[in-house]
């Protein structure tokens, strides 16, 4: 599971608690301390708990950071993951700092909950559908804009995508990363989630395998479509499947909630996605899920057919990210044979 849940001894009341920390991977510390946190709160998101009692924040400072560096960006990145915290209704009462060989950034969140507040992720049953609330594709982007400073690793991908694109891949995987999960977390409840995790490290294909074996039914989860940050795809088969971004493997940094929902309410839910980030703002690939695959008698485990669709998901502020590209009525059934 994403988080433990632990029984307390008062009254039917559970303490839920989760933690998660990373090396920085965008070059802007204050997004980069809002993504951190983003990603420490998804792991209670993906449960279904909307709200955190409490945060703590854990940073390691490098030892190569001359002090004038460190006093620099240091103070951004907590900024960062405060103002984040504080978005998801919730503060940073503490935390440790350490002197290290790498910059580390991370923290705690706890709560406590009654039942009713959270969602076990083991109750998908035969025909329901698969919802994922984030586009792929954030490593790839990530990699790309470092790439443009190394002429040896652009000249492999400038033929399938220009410096334009990939600073625009890399800024919307930047604000992905940063958008809390907390509006999909109440969306479960309201349509009757059966089960949910979040999409990190081990990529799609890894954390719906993990959340497949832990299923109550024996069921399996086929994935039809993928939904990616535009141009991700053909870099990456452009550097020879390095990523393995259409195999499902390519690591995710707080990524979308996978959901399990009643295939009558997955089109409802994708759609009050979209409609609430919408009205929050949000312009682009945040502002919708994607419905992505179904739930099937079988093995506990999850595939990908061998051709899956791939829904192109332009950054917003791109022209083509004006256009509604919303794939709410997608029939999860209707994919390449």
């Amino acid at each position: 599971m994403d988080c433990c849940v632990i029984p307390l001894r008062h009254g039917g009341l559970s303490l839920v608690q989760t933690t998660d920390f990373f090396y920085p991977l965008v070059e802007d510390p204050y997004m980069m301390g809002r993504i951190a946190c983003a990603n420490v709160l998804s792991d209670l998101y993906a449960m279904g708990i909307t709200e955190c009692d409490n945060m703590l924040m854990l940073l390691s400072v490098s030892q190569k950071m001359n002090e004038k560096d460190r006093e620099l960006v240091m103070p951004l990145m907590i900024r960062g993951f405060r103002d984040a915290a504080e978005e998801g209704g919730t503060s940073v009462t503490g935390g440790q700092t350490v002197i290290n060989p790498w910059i580390i950034v991370g923290g705690v969140a706890s709560v406590v909950c009654q039942p009713s507040e959270f969602i076990m992720p083991d109750g998908a049953v035969p025909g329901d559908v698969l919802v994922l609330t984030k586009p792929l594709g954030t490593q790839v982007a990530v990699n790309a804009h470092q790439w443009l400073e190394q002429p040896e690793r652009w000249n492999k991908i400038k033929l399938v995508v220009t410096k334009e694109e990939v600073k625009e891949a890399y800024q919307e995987a930047m604000f992905s990363m940063a958008t809390l999960n907390r509006t999909a977390a109440g969306l479960m409840h309201k349509f009757q989630a059966h089960a949910a995790t979040d999409v990190t490290g081990f990529g799609l294909l890894g954390h719906a395998n993990n959340l497949a074996a832990q299923q109550r039914n024996e069921v399996a989860f086929v994935i039809h479509n993928l939904p990616i940050i535009a141009k991700m795809t053909a870099i990456s088969k452009a550097c020879g499947n390095m990523f393995n971004l259409v195999q499902g493997t390519s690591a995710e940094t707080s990524g979308g909630l996978l959901v399990c929902l009643p295939r009558e309410q997955a089109a409802k839910f994708c759609s009050e996605m979209k409609s609430q980030s919408s009205a929050a703002g949000g312009q682009g690939a945040v502002g919708g899920a994607w419905i992505i695959g179904i739930v099937e008698k079988g093995d506990r485990r999850a595939r990908i057919i061998d051709k899956p669709r791939i829904i192109e998901v332009p950054p917003r502020g791109s022209q083509a990210a004006n256009q509604d590209n919303s794939a709410t009525s997608l029939d999860p059934n209707s994919h390449p044979s």
